[in-house]
């Protein structure tokens, strides 16, 4: 393609998503948007569990899962910026691989894994509402009423959506940081002699090569950022923004988790490590003291909200690129006065509720397990978009190209499928999750096959060329 193209086709991606009008968000509420997804109080305690598995076996794994969350944020980049639509990853696979598997990879990908991960958040946070204020708030409602909140926040538009998430995602990476050097340095609480078994800082499952084990625990540490791509026509300047936003956020994010766990080997020793329900409030216990279940409350509520408010966000926005394309409800297109996709938001606001009534806070890992197997699918779709489309479509525009192509999308394939074979510390977990996940993919296979080949009477793996 020749220079001037090039030069016009970057110039109308940025009059498109960097001229507009209701172009708001810059880089610093991108990554604060990223990071309130990654950071979750379902992370935390993959975290200070994983310390407690793997030591220093498992700050080895964390490095790896970077890597692997960089390369998932390279094909993300590349795809969002040749396609800048608000459908996301189902714009780019309907281009690559047709459209029955754009609408299986984001209904699997997304909707469910917020669906699912959501009552997860929730259930820690009336939990540790309950630990502030036992016996004076009634079960669930707080929650509720958080959902209630953040869904009129996103039917207003994404100004208040943007200012909201700041405060939060600062609240958040705040409490983490202030944390993890108190803990570090112990100037709040002496470090104690701990009693029981502690933190293995040996180099052995690093030389056995057991910390590989460890690496899908520690992804989950890691997943989220592309959450970013389906705002992208509400961004500035997204050809730099987007790919910096996501790579930056990425590490800073596992910069904080070392930090914060590291901080958390100095107070805990395994028994609590693995064994609490929530070892994040014993870690600030031991830090702060009493005061530490304030801090805990604090990181958990900062942590829930965030998350709400970005899924509320973005989800919305990847179903309403998808019907703006025939692979959804029409209805799902509808804005309200302030440009929000309404129907959307309200939708997942709704659905939001039903696991969260129907399961309970005993259910916690195996709905953490069963959302972020089903997010794998969303990336190892993504990886072979971006192969599929470099061979199919070799001069179109990409304002990013992955780096060292295609040796990321090759690992991130192997390591998604990895991480996805080997994503519980139980059998009958296991059994448990892919049963859940099967379940919920085929279901999704039979709707989507029977919209794209009666509705939108396509081929099921016919790519949109046009």
């Amino acid at each position: 393609m020749s220079g001037t193209a090039h030069t016009a086709t970057t110039k109308s991606i940025d009059q498109k998503a960097g001229t507009d009008k209701k172009v708001k968000i810059g880089l610093l509420t991108m990554m604060a948007v990223c990071i309130g997804l990654v950071i979750v109080q379902g992370a935390m305690i993959s975290a200070l569990q994983g310390l407690g598995i793997g030591g220093l076996s498992f700050i080895v794994a964390m490095l790896v899962a970077l890597m692997l969350a960089q390369f998932n944020a390279m094909s993300f980049a590349e795809l969002s910026l040749m396609f800048p639509q608000e459908g996301t990853l189902a714009t780019y696979t309907q281009k690559a691989i047709g459209h029955f598997p754009a609408i299986v990879s984001v209904f699997a990908g997304y909707v469910v894994v917020a669906v699912l991960a959501l009552p997860v958040e929730m259930f820690l946070v009336d939990a540790m509402l309950g630990e502030l204020l036992p016996g004076v708030l009634p079960e669930k409602l707080i929650p509720l009423l958080i959902l209630l909140i953040f869904t009129i926040t996103n039917l207003v538009g994404t100004d208040v959506f943007a200012k909201v998430q700041n405060i939060l995602a600062f609240i958040l990476v705040s409490a983490l940081i202030i944390t993890g050097l108190a803990a570090i340095t112990g100037t709040a609480e002496p470090h104690p002699t701990l009693t029981g078994a502690t933190v293995d800082w040996s180099m052995a499952g690093i030389m056995d090569g057991s910390f590989i084990g460890l690496i899908g625990l520690a992804l989950w540490t890691m997943v989220g950022v592309e959450f970013i791509c389906p705002m992208i026509n509400e961004v500035k300047n997204p050809q730099k923004n987007i790919p910096m936003a996501m790579h930056l956020s990425l590490f800073f994010i596992f910069t904080i988790f070392v930090a914060f766990i590291f901080g958390a080997s100095l107070y805990l020793d395994l028994d609590t490590l693995l064994g609490s329900p929530l070892p994040f409030l014993d870690y600030a216990k031991a830090v702060f003291g009493q005061s530490g279940l304030i801090i805990a409350t604090i990181m958990a509520l900062a942590a829930t909200c965030s998350t709400m408010n970005t899924i509320l966000a973005a989800v919305p926005r990847m179903l309403k690129g998808m019907a703006d394309e025939g692979q959804a409800f029409p209805q799902l297109k509808a804005h309200n006065r302030f440009d929000a996709p309404w129907v959307g938001i309200v939708m997942m606001a709704g659905l939001t509720t039903i696991p969260y009534f129907i399961f309970g806070i005993d259910s916690l890992i195996m709905l953490i397990i069963a959302a972020t197997t089903s997010w794998l699918l969303a990336y190892s779709v993504a990886h072979i978009d971006v192969l599929v489309l470099r061979k199919r479509m070799p001069d179109h525009v990409r304002p990013y190209r992955t780096p060292f192509y295609p040796l990321p999308q090759v690992l991130g394939i192997i390591a998604m499928l990895y991480v996805a074979l080997n994503n519980s510390p139980a059998p009958e977990m296991t059994h448990m999750v892919y049963s859940i996940t099967g379940g919920i993919l085929l279901l999704l296979s039979i709707i989507a096959a029977v919209w794209v080949k009666f509705y939108m009477k396509r081929n099921l793996f016919e790519p949109d060329m046009d």
